[in-house]
């Protein structure tokens, strides 16, 4: 019996009556592309997996098409399909590109569902009270426009708003004029702060309510992972009942769902909780609330940032305290309302309440499935308590992979060359892989876990011959302080051979600009940019204007960018990006790990490390054309034992320990991108 995981099929799967391979075939056709396998190869196991009721893990290379590979299926399923993104990146092509054309390309095939919507968080929409009524202060009452530069951008906001309302469009915040976040906070609100459709007198037209009742009527949602995880995970009713979700970028979703359920909580926050509760409870509630304020104010101050194992008395009493006198603040509120503005404020009011009583709840039951730690305060930001969840696979496996279809996809899945790794970071046990087709039970039990299969698709891209990687060996160890001397010999020396054309994923902000300032110093030739120079696609529009180009940054550049073609030559990672020894959640997550038996290096560190790696090693090829070099400068990479598995996680590039021979290769590249005029 073939193999699953690896074993294709000429047969055309139906869903909804339709040939999934067919229908792809002329979507494909119709939108100027042309046939590729590794598409055609995921399009039926997404298909298969819809079908059997199994779970699914595709790796599927840059340059596969695998959002067509998932939408085909998801609109031929006779039930509705939700799809999650871990980026607004991605999620803009999906929603602005890819289903609208795909929806043009096959509209007219008999039995095809072709509606579809996008669904975000309320406060990525514009709240029309907010917008009409103004926002309340800090006493809870309503304020017409904040003063100066900031009124200024909050009556642009609330015009386009007026605009959206007229043009029955969609509210969202992505299509707003350029502001802050501050900005953004006088015209929206939480779900907390929120009135109701019933109560607001705006509801009608409410843009949040609009998207929803889209959604509603809808066969395909689009949506993030953060707010999949807040609907399935924490038990927020968020999206439309779904038989089926596609997750995209399946590689951050660990990281999402921790961040959605990450809660932060500090004396500042309590204090502005209490004097919005002022204007609406009568008692001395709202004082005692301002008085745990300061007594939280005083513990935080007495106590050390960092993960706490134990916390400290005095912390503890504080959070206590504040959990217990926002608890009868909020039974303090009347329960009926003046008038509508009151009603508002009040409402939003309570919901800073409610969110001080639940974070410190949270914070004072110390519980072993949390992480409590203290963040490190600067000149403008105070220290803030902050509590993560130790795992989210359990909640994951309970929450999400229960009776629901759920297919995972991204380029980078397997992480040592395995799927297993990532999958039990999801919650899913090796034992329930699928390697027998007649394995699957037909109609698996109703609150059990489903079978998982696992598939690489491959890549259209001959890594062997387009890319060198180039471990160097010869360098000492990377240090404490930053980068030494030999490092910034070799940077300096690997940019000067590719003319430019570089990008440079450093490990700190601190080492981007080092690196920067020394090839700025050496190479005054090349133009050489600097995260924080400017905004980030200010500075990636640079970088693809002039090819003899630097642009050295952290991690956003490590996931974030995509340079096709001769701009980006050269690929340079100063370090192993394992996560900081005082990071706390890290640290605890590999803590619990040797606890429970395991190798929490590998098992953390190393797998935190292998999935940056293969992200930031992505950035050099995104097209058949491209060629160029990844250059790592942490000799670790090829003398450590865990470098094998790291290795094994990187894309298949032809590998070298010579400086001379990538030098050479680097010059040659520029000698043919300068002739060709790129």
């Amino acid at each position: 019996m073939p193999d699953p995981s690896t074993a294709t099929t000429d047969e055309p799967v139906d869903l909804a009556g339709a040939p999934v391979r067919g229908v792809l075939a002329t979507a494909v056709a119709e939108l100027g592309g042309q046939e590729r396998p590794g598409q055609v190869q995921m399009a039926q196991a997404v298909a298969d997996a819809m079908v059997d009721g199994v779970h699914l893990l595709v790796q599927a290379g840059t340059g596969t098409g695998k959002s067509l590979a998932y939408l085909v299926p998801s609109l031929l399923h006779d039930k509705r399909v939700v799809v999650a993104t871990a980026t607004l990146a991605l999620q803009h092509q999906l929603v602005e590109r890819d289903i609208p054309r795909l929806v043009g390309a096959i509209e007219k095939h008999p039995g095809v569902d072709t509606s579809y919507a996008v669904l975000k968080g309320r406060s990525n929409y514009a709240c029309l009270h907010r917008v009409r009524e103004g926002a309340p202060d800090d006493q809870g009452v309503l304020v017409d426009l904040p003063t100066g530069s900031m009124g200024t951008k909050v009556l642009e906001l609330r015009a386009w708003a007026e605009d959206e309302v007229k043009a029955g469009s969609s509210g969202e915040r992505d299509a707003a004029p350029r502001h802050t976040d501050r900005e953004w906070r006088q015209v929206s609100v939480s779900h907390r702060e929120c009135l109701g459709a019933a109560k607001c007198p705006f509801g009608q037209e409410c843009f949040a309510e609009l998207a929803r009742e889209k959604a509603h009527r809808s066969h395909l949602i689009v949506t993030n992972h953060s707010l999949l995880a807040i609907d399935a995970i924490e038990g927020v009713p968020m999206i439309p009942e779904y038989d089926v979700v596609v997750i995209d970028e399946a590689h951050e979703l660990t990281a999402r769902v921790t961040q959605a359920a990450t809660d932060e909580l500090s004396a500042s926050d309590v204090d502005r909780a209490a004097r919005r509760s002022q204007r609406f409870v009568e008692g001395d509630q709202a004082d005692d609330l301002a008085d745990a304020a300061e007594t939280l104010r005083g513990a935080i101050a007495d106590a050390s940032p960092g993960r706490f194992e134990v916390v400290p008395q005095q912390l503890g009493d504080a959070l206590v305290l504040v959990r217990d006198a926002a608890r009868a603040c909020l039974s303090a509120y009347p329960k009926d309302a003046d008038s509508a503005d009151a009603d508002a404020g009040r409402t939003q009011a309570r919901g800073a309440v409610q969110e001080v009583f639940v974070n410190a709840e949270r914070m004072a039951a110390g519980s072993e499935a949390d992480v409590l730690w203290l963040s490190e305060g600067t000149d403008r930001i105070p220290p803030r308590l902050c509590v993560a969840p130790l795992q989210v696979w359990g909640q994951m496996r309970d929450k999400l992979l229960t009776d629901k279809t759920v297919v995972f996809t991204s380029a980078t899945l397997m992480l040592g060359g395995d799927f297993s790794s990532l999958a039990s970071s999801i919650g899913l046990k090796p034992s329930e892989r699928l390697i027998d087709a007649d394995t699957i039970a037909a109609g698996s039990s109703q609150g059990t876990v489903l079978p998982w299969r696992g598939i690489d698709v491959g890549s259209p891209f001959d890594y062997g011959q387009q890319a060198i990687l180039y471990l160097a060996r010869h360098l000492p160890p990377p240090g404490r302080d930053g980068l030494g001397p030999a490092q910034l010999d070799e940077i300096v020396e690997l940019v000067d051979a590719a003319g430019g054309r570089a990008l440079g994923l450093f490990s700190s902000r601190r080492a981007a600009e080092t690196a920067a300032e020394a090839v700025r110093e050496r190479l005054p030739h090349l133009t050489t940019l600097a995260q924080g120079d400017a905004q980030l696609p200010e500075l990636a529009k640079q970088f693809v204007s002039d090819p003899h180009t630097c642009l050295f940054g952290t991690l956003s550049l490590w996931q974030g960018l995509d340079v096709p073609g001769e701009t980006c030559q050269l690929v340079l990672i100063d370090r192993i990006p394992f996560p900081r020894p005082d990071d706390p959640l890290m640290s605890a997550r590999q803590k619990a790990a040797d606890k429970a038996g395991g190798n929490g290096f590998m098992q953390v560190a190393a797998t935190h490390a292998a999935l940056l790696l293969a992200q930031g090693a992505g950035r050099l090829i995104r097209t058949t054309t491209d060629r160029g070099v990844v250059a790592v400068l942490d000799p670790r990479l090829a003398t450590a034992r865990y470098g094998s598995f790291l290795k094994a996680s990187l894309p298949p590039m032809w590998t070298t320990t010579d400086p001379a021979v990538v030098r050479k290769a680097l010059k040659r590249l520029a000698g043919d991108a300068d002739t060709t005029g790129g």
